[in-house]
């Protein structure tokens, strides 16, 4: 046998207490077809199996709450080993025990027990009806949640019967030993009732359609109704996010997976702040409308595919398309694990496509201001700022009216080349690996928070003193301030406190360079920085 956890020990001498004190106190009646219980005490006389017997003799022999200290244990009852083999738990499945036969813990999930036999634990049954035959025993608690409780006389139950959401149909002996609870025995059980053949047969099998249940179809002809009026009603965004999908298919899927990573994280940041309380309905609200648009979107882009048609935009033809794609997508929603994969990139798509249209239109109405004209290269040989990279250096430095040359300053960093993200990335490499090695050399500081607490002090300092890092150094790289000015400790630190905002949301803060016309990262726009690329002769 395997060794014993503390947790497996402490539970297994409790189960053998109770059953020492059921084996000294326990007046369980015996049946002619059930298993063979554990006998009483010599001293306490068995009482017989008569169902209308008086229940004042179960009263005076009620187990007390500690066994006799003096008493030893029977050596016929099961041990704890035994009674885990003897432990029965099914989900989606019904369970049937005989008459003879004999069980520890029952427990079915989405199913029905029917026990003519003995349970010498508890008998538990969660959305499923428990079924109790005239020779049925249950040692322990007898509860249904959502299903409902039918014993027929003679049946035995050792302590609680409790039916949550379910009826109880029994003898008034049913049960006496211990409390009987009922809690809304009409309403709440005869609707999870009609879940249970859904998650059974719909959840379980991964589709979202289960052809033989009535009240599916109902919701299925209530989706319809609603996407046809999205479609016939909100037909010009309809058909944006059908382009976007025939143009981007790829890049709507990651897109529509970022915003569903992103939407959680997103609300509980919000949720931290008290302003943020109010902003949570209306983000809810807007994601909920873009996943109906984008769906309605995603149905008709299948309908074009399939149709071979990419001028639908007649109300008829557009509503014939969008019919087809819908009674498509229905139909593979019936096949089991294809169904959920195929709701799942949908609904992906169909966000992301949203998404992407969104920005496309805040994009149009609010175009980028215009660039300064590019200077184009002096001839070589004609100073000392002669390559092209350079000539936006020399340009700044020409429009100064200073009577000499003069080492270039932050000012003249503005008209320098904004960063590449690999460049960045490189940098901060080769800054982690720096600040690890020195966090590994102090010993006993080492671990994740002195790690951050000397990450960020050594990017404020550096960025306060020489206006970059190591990794900066090593890459050409410098942070410029927006108005020219050069960088002081309250600007290191909100850019250095702000970066943490960016890594928390799963890296988007750094991600952003990547679409950003600045290259600004979320702690650039926060702080009001840009990193540049500078020539190699830069100073230090």
């Amino acid at each position: 046998m395997a060794a014993m956890t503390p947790r497996r020990f402490a539970l297994s001498t409790l189960l053998v207490v109770f059953a020492f004190g059921l084996a000294v106190t326990a007046q369980a009646p015996p049946t002619p077809s059930a298993a063979p219980v554990v006998p009483a005490a010599p001293t306490a006389p068995a009482t017989p199996a008569v169902p209308d017997a008086p229940q004042v003799p179960l009263a005076q022999t009620e187990p007390t709450a500690q066994p006799a200290p003096s008493q030893p244990p029977d050596p016929d009852a099961p041990d704890d080993e035994t009674r885990r083999r003897l432990d029965v738990v099914r989900i989606g499945q019904d369970v049937t025990v005989g008459e003879g036969e004999e069980v520890h813990d029952l427990v079915v999930i989405m199913g029905n027990a029917t026990v003519d036999g003995h349970v010498s634990g508890d008998l538990v049954a969660v959305m499923g009806t428990v079924r109790l035959g005239s020779m049925a025993v249950v040692d322990g608690n007898v509860v249904s949640v959502a299903g409902g409780i039918t014993a027929a006389e003679g049946a035995i139950a050792g302590k609680d019967v409790v039916s949550v959401g379910g009826s109880l149909d029994a003898p008034p002996s049913f049960g006496r030993r211990g409390d009987r609870v009922i809690i809304d025995p009409s309403v709440l059980g005869m609707r999870f009732a009609g879940l249970v053949p859904y998650l059974t047969r719909g959840l379980l099998w991964g589709r979202p359609i289960v052809p033989d249940l009535g009240w599916v179809w109902g919701m299925v002809g209530f989706f319809f109704l609603v996407y046809l009026v999205i479609n016939v009603f909100v037909a010009a965004p309809v058909r944006t996010v059908s382009a976007v999908l025939a143009e981007k298919t790829l890049t709507s899927l990651g897109i529509g997976l970022l915003v569903l990573l992103l939407f959680g994280p997103v609300s509980l940041l919000l949720a931290i702040s008290v302003a943020g309380l109010l902003v949570i309905p209306f983000v809810t609200c807007a994601v909920m409308l873009a996943a109906l648009v984008g769906k309605v979107g995603a149905l008709r882009w299948v309908g074009l595919h399939l149709m071979r048609d990419e001028t639908a935009d007649a109300p008829l033809r557009s509503i014939a398309v969008f019919a087809l794609g819908f009674a498509v997508v229905s139909l593979a929603y019936m096949v089991p694990v294809l169904g959920f994969v195929i709701w799942a990139l949908l609904s992906a798509l169909g966000l992301g496509a949203v998404t992407l249209a969104v920005i496309a239109a805040y994009r149009r109405e609010h175009p980028p201001s215009p660039t300064a004209p590019v200077v184009p290269p002096l001839p070589a040989g004609d100073g000392p700022y002669a390559t092209a990279t350079e000539a936006p250096i020399a340009a700044a430095l020409a429009s100064e009216p200073s009577p000499g040359p003069r080492p270039p300053g932050t000012h003249d960093m503005l008209a320098l080349p904004r960063a590449a993200f690999r460049d960045r990335l490189a940098a901060l490499v080769l800054d982690l690996i720096l600040v690890g090695l020195v966090v590994q050399m102090l010993g006993p500081l080492r671990g994740g928070r002195m790690f951050a607490l000397g990450l960020l002090i050594y990017h404020v300092g550096f960025w306060t003193w020489k206006q970059t890092t190591i990794g900066g150094i090593i890459c050409h790289l410098r942070i410029a301030r927006m108005d020219g000015s050069s960088m002081r400790f309250a600007d290191g630190l909100v850019r250095g406190l702000s970066s943490i905002f960016s890594v928390v949301v799963f890296g988007l803060g750094f991600l952003w360079v990547l679409r950003d016309p600045e290259r600004q990262a979320w702690h650039d726009k926060i702080a009001g920085t840009y990193v540049v690329t500078v020539p190699r002769h830069w100073p230090t």
